[in-house]
C-alpha cells in the first residue's frame, strides 16, 4: 500500500471512533502517533552509529516494544497501557535538556498531547497501518516528507488552525532570497508546524554542507519557538523527518511572554509568518515599552525582530496590509523599523495567497540591521496568466516568482542592478516619513482598481473589525490602569 493510502486509510478509520472529533482532532490524534513513530526510526539508526547508546525513554515506551507488532495490545488493554502508563510517564519524564536532549524533546512533545481514541480495537488498526511506513528507509521518509507537506496544509480546512501553514511557495521564495548560509542562527518565533525552518535547513544543505561536521554544525543552528501544542509536536516530528536528530531548539511556549529587554540572544535571520488579526492575552504587552504596548500580535512580534536581529542580521516577515497603513503604536513601530533597519523591500502579495483560511491581502518585509532606510523597493507580485484568485486547489507556486528572483541583486551593492518595471518602484525615506509612515504605497504604474470582489471586501472589513476591536481592547486597558490609580491615589 502506498503512503498516501495508508494516511488516508488511518483517517477513514479515526471517523468511526466517537472520541474524535473533527479534522485538527484527527491531526492532534495522528501527530503523536507519528512522532513516536519518527523517534523510534531514528533511535534505531542511532543505536548502530553509537558505541555508548542509551535509551533516551523507558524501553517499554518505544514504539518497537508496544506497537511495532501487529498482533500486540488492542482493544481495553492498549487504552488503558496509553492512558495509564504512556502519557503520564512521558508527560512526567525526568529528561535534563543538558544530559537527555532526546528525552527532553518527547516530554515537550508530549507535554499538552492527548489520545483522543476511545475505540483501542480501532486504535490498533491505526497503528497498524502506520507501521506500513518505514520510516528508517530514506526513499519512503523522503517520499513521506512531502505526503506530510500535504497534511500539514489539510490544516487550512481545520478551521482556526489553518494558521498554522505558510504556502511552501512563500517559505521558498523567502530562504531563497534571504540565503542563510552555514553557521548562521536562524529562528522563527512563531514557527507554527515548521516550514520556513525546513525550508531553510534544506537550503543551507543543499547549497554550504559539505562534510559530516558541516551537518553537525546545522543541526544547531535552526531555532524555533511554537505557543499552541498541535503545531508544536508537528513541528519536532517534521525538524526529525529532515534530519535533525535533537530538535531542543523547538521550544514550546509563547515567544512574547519574556520582557523585551531581557532579550540576549542575537539571531542572524528570523524568516516568519507571524499570527495577525488576533489580540495577545492581558499583561503580554506589559513586556514592551510603555510607548509601544498593544496587544495585537503582529505589532508585537516586529518589535521582537528587530530586537533579537545581530548588528547585520536579516528578516523576512510576512505580515497584513494593516501593519502598513495603521496608525497610533504601528506609526511608532514602522519608524523604529526604518531607523534601525534597511527595510529595502515590500514585496505586495495578491489576494488570496492564504485562501481558504483568510482572504486578508499580505506582503512580505525585508530588512537589515544595522543601517537606517534610505529608499525602499517595492514589488507587486502579479498573479500569473490567466488566474484571477488562488484557492486549495490552485495554490500560489514557486515558479510564480522566477522575474522577482532574476531582478533582486545583492544587498552588498545596494541592489545597484535593481531596476524599475510595471511591478517594482522605489520610494524615498523622505516620502515616507513625509506620509507619516504610512508604507501602504499603491504600485504608480497602475491606475486605481475598483474591488467589486464580495470576498476580498469581507475580508478587508474583516481585517478592519478585528483592528478597531484591538483599539478598543487597548483603550479599554489604559482606561482600567487610569481608574485603578486613581483609586489608589483616593
Amino acid at each position: 500500500m502506498s503512503i498516501s493510502s495508508a494516511i488516508k486509510s488511518i483517517q477513514d478509520i479515526m471517523r468511526k471512533d466517537a472520541g474524535v472529533d473533527g479534522d485538527a482532532q484527527r491531526l492532534g490524534q495522528m501527530s503523536w502517533l507519528l512522532f513516536l513513530k519518527v523517534f523510534d526510526a531514528q533511535e534505531e539508526e542511532l543505536e548502530l552509529e553509537q558505541d555508548d547508546y542509551r535509551e533516551p525513554i523507558p524501553k517499554a515506551y518505544l514504539w518497537r516494544e508496544w506497537a511495532a507488532d501487529n498482533q500486540g495490545m488492542t482493544g481495553d488493554e492498549l487504552l488503558e497501557f496509553i492512558n495509564d502508563d504512556l502519557f503520564p510517564g512521558l508527560k512526567n519524564l525526568i529528561a535534563p535538556i543538558d544530559k537527555n536532549p532526546r528525552g527532553f524533546v518527547v516530554k515537550e512533545a508530549f507535554s499538552d498531547a492527548f489520545n483522543y481514541m476511545k475505540n483501542g480495537t480501532l486504535l490498533r488498526q491505526v497503528i497498524n497501518k502506520l507501521n506500513e511506513i518505514d520510516f528508517t528507509n530514506s526513499q519512503e521518509r523522503h517520499l513521506f516528507g512531502d505526503l506530510y507537506e500535504q497534511i500539514l496544509k489539510d490544516l487550512q480546512s481545520a478551521g482556526n488552525a489553518g494558521e498554522f501553514y505558510t504556502p511552501r511557495a512563500i517559505t521558498q521564495f523567502i530562504v531563497a532570497v534571504t540565503d542563510p548560509k552555514l553557521g548562521e542562527s536562524i529562528m522563527d518565533p512563531a514557527c507554527g508546524t515548521g516550514g520556513f525552518l525546513t525550508c531553510a535547513f534544506d537550503h543551507v544543505k543543499m547549497h554550504y554542507v559539505k562534510s559530516s561536521g558541516d551537518h553537525q554544525t546545522l543541526q544547531k543552528q535552526i531555532y524555533g519557538v511554537e505557543k499552541k501544542q498541535l503545531p508544536h509536536q508537528l513541528c519536532t516530528t517534521n525538524m526529525m523527518l529532515h534530519g535533525i536528530e535533537v530538535p531542543v531548539q523547538i521550544k514550546h511556549g509563547n515567544t512574547l511572554n519574556k520582557p523585551l529587554s531581557s532579550w540576549d540572544e542575537q539571531v542572524d535571520v528570523i524568516i516568519t509568518n507571524p499570527p495577525f488579526g488576533g489580540t495577545e492575552e492581558d499583561g503580554i504587552e506589559k513586556n514592551f515599552p510603555s510607548e509601544m504596548q498593544t496587544r495585537e500580535t503582529a505589532d508585537l512580534f516586529l518589535q521582537l525582530i528587530i530586537e533579537v536581529l545581530s548588528k547585520t542580521g536579516r528578516a523576512a516577515v510576512v505580515l497584513p496590509d494593516g501593519t502598513l497603513f495603521g496608525e497610533g503604536v504601528k506609526t511608532k513601530i514602522k519608524k523604529m523599523l526604518t531607523e534601525e533597519c534597511n527595510l529595502h523591500t515590500i514585496v505586495r502579495l495578491p489576494n488570496g495567497v492564504f485562501n481558504p483560511y483568510t482572504g486578508i491581502k499580505t506582503n512580505i518585509l525585508f530588512f537589515t540591521k544595522g543601517q537606517p532606510t534610505q529608499d525602499v523597493w517595492f514589488y507587486e507580485h502579479p498573479y500569473p496568466a490567466g488566474v484571477k484568485n488562488y484557492n486549495k486547489t490552485k495554490p500560489m507556486k514557486f515558479e510564480e516568482f522566477e522575474t522577482e528572483l532574476n531582478w533582486w541583486g545583492k544587498e552588498e551593492d545596494g541592489f545597484a542592478t535593481r531596476v524599475e518595471t510595471e511591478q517594482a518602484w522605489k520610494v524615498s525615506i523622505e516620502d515616507i516619513i513625509a506620509r507619516n509612515f504610512n508604507l501602504d504605497i499603491k504600485n504608480p504604474h497602475v491606475g486605481d482598481v475598483i474591488n467589486h470582489d464580495p470576498e476580498e471586501l469581507l475580508a478587508e472589513y474583516s481585517q478592519q473589525q478585528a483592528e478597531i476591536q484591538a483599539l478598543r481592547d487597548q483603550l479599554k486597558g489604559i482606561l482600567s490602569a487610569a481608574l485603578s490609580s486613581s483609586g489608589e491615589a483616593k
